[in-house]
């Protein structure tokens, strides 16, 4: 069996939560910022075929969304990919809230509210919304394990 390495990317390591906040803040309208969450998505490095399997698919997504995880040294890593941009624009979104955390600073992460900053919620449709939360909730249920 051949070994796949973890896939790195700038989320939460070199483009923080508080980067994208800061750019989500300064677009002038609702199409500036789709534009910045699809520009977020071309940087997120796609997953190798190999680590695209069912057990890491999130369910409760209209896309496909793989996530996988590890944690090493108390500390929380995460790569994700999906066939459609704007969920991956999405996905970047959460890594960089989430990226490099301890279990307690994930837990203790409001997301609702850094997308209320964001200025997100109102923009996206009920199923992109519900499939951005099992996201979330994959992550924390696997932080809080």
């Amino acid at each position: 069996m051949t070994s796949v390495s973890f896939p790195s990317h700038p989320f939460g390591s070199s483009i923080s939560a508080e980067d994208i906040q800061e750019k989500m803040v300064q677009a002038n309208s609702w199409e500036d910022k789709y534009r910045l969450v699809i520009q977020w998505g071309k940087q997120l490095p796609a997953l190798p075929d190999a680590l695209k399997q069912d057990k890491v698919k999130v369910s409760g997504c209209e896309s496909q969304v793989w996530l996988v995880q590890r944690c090493e040294a108390g500390v929380y890593h995460f790569a994700a990919d999906s066939d459609a941009r704007i969920v991956k624009g999405l996905i970047c979104l959460v890594l960089a809230a989430y990226e490099g955390k301890t279990a307690a600073q994930i837990q203790q992460f409001d997301m609702e509210a850094y997308f209320e900053r964001l200025g997100l919620l109102g923009h996206l449709s009920p199923s992109r919304s519900n499939g951005l939360k099992a996201i979330i909730e994959a992550i924390q249920t696997f932080a809080s394990r």
